[in-house]
């Protein structure tokens, strides 16, 4: 995942342009395989606008005032409850996304939306500690991120759930902590780690793992893995403390007046086949069993956690607006000091 905006112009397979209806699709980078959008367009004869984000933050502030142009959009589970709040997504008409069936039997009826009305899982993951090999000894818990033979070797990402949620979970507190006492105790954390922090970075950190130039980092667990395809030196550990899980999902957005092919977008995704493709190319970890099953091919652990370290994982959750308040101004705060 790169953090840069982009448009893909794709023609349609057949070498022209398509001049159907548009779809506005605003998604994170690297979710999609480089023929994904072109074969959509060549099939439904729509034309699509696509670009990418690298945080939740980045696609809310393009999406907020309700008039943005998008359609379909991708936020983490714990950002689905706080959007429908404010009232930008549309109800899901769940007999246009018949592919939903294939989900693995977690994401059929997920914490966060048990219904399924308002979003659609796609991928999932983890976050953990990539690290180069040479590091000795190596990193295994997120404790291990405040060791000053880090320093100015050693990344966060640029992501407040995910960095006062490392320093929750070295303290032994939950990753979805809500009192203030305690949210500013990993505060406090985060602040005595900053001298060690050469940067606060999202995906754009993997090429510096790759080249060397980074010693340590807190990354997503699909973008390590495709650092570590390209680097076989780096290694990724599962914080013993716990680690957050995520799963971003498929939303589309009130203000679309394209809902029908907006759905007919999702179920394509979700189709055996395409996400197999995606999976292939992207290394990312998805939300659709059959298309695991088309793939056929086994996943490194990055991808496909099995059971014992998943126990360790905690699921993001949505936090009380105070919470959520309280949590921003703190990490504006970390990034300030």
């Amino acid at each position: 995942m790169k953090r840069r905006t982009f448009f893909l112009g794709i023609a349609g397979a057949a070498g022209c342009t398509p001049r159907g209806p548009r779809l506005n699709v605003f998604n994170w980078s690297n979710y999609i395989a480089s023929d994904t959008i072109a074969r959509f367009e060549a099939e439904t004869g729509a034309r699509v606008r696509y670009a990418v984000y690298e945080s939740n933050e980045e696609m809310l502030a393009r999406v907020i005032s309700g008039n943005s142009g998008w359609d379909v959009v991708f936020p983490t589970n714990y950002f689905i409850e706080p959007m429908r709040a404010m009232g930008l997504l549309a109800r899901l008409n769940l007999d246009l996304l018949p592919n939903r069936l294939d989900l693995f039997d977690e994401f059929q009826a997920p914490e966060w939306d048990p219904r399924l009305e308002w979003s659609m899982p796609y991928m999932w993951g983890c976050s953990g500690i990539l690290y180069h090999e040479r590091v000795a000894p190596a990193p295994r818990r997120w404790a291990d991120m405040w060791d000053d033979r880090f320093r100015g070797r050693l990344t966060m990402l640029d992501d407040p759930a995910e960095v006062l949620g490392a320093a929750l979970l070295k303290l032994g507190l939950s990753l979805n902590e809500t009192s203030e006492a305690g949210l500013r105790r990993a505060q406090a954390e985060a602040i005595r780690q900053k001298p060690l922090v050469r940067a606060y970075l999202n995906a754009e950190v993997r090429d510096q793992m790759v080249a060397g130039d980074i010693l340590a980092c807190q990354l997503w667990a699909t973008t390590a893995q495709q650092a570590m395809d390209e680097a076989p030196e780096l290694r990724f550990a599962f914080p013993e403390e716990g680690f957050p899980l995520y799963a971003d999902c498929a939303v589309v957005l009130k203000e679309s007046d394209r809902a029908e092919l907006a759905h007919r977008f999702i179920d394509y995704l979700m189709r055996p086949e395409v996400g197999a493709a995606i999976v292939r190319e992207s290394r990312t970890a998805t939300c659709n069993l059959a298309a695991l099953r088309v793939l056929g091919e086994v996943l490194p652990p990055t991808l496909h956690l099995d059971q014992p370290v998943l126990a360790r994982g905690q699921w993001f959750a949505a936090m009380p607006s105070v919470a959520q308040r309280l949590r921003d101004r703190l990490w504006t705060e970390i990034k300030s000091a």
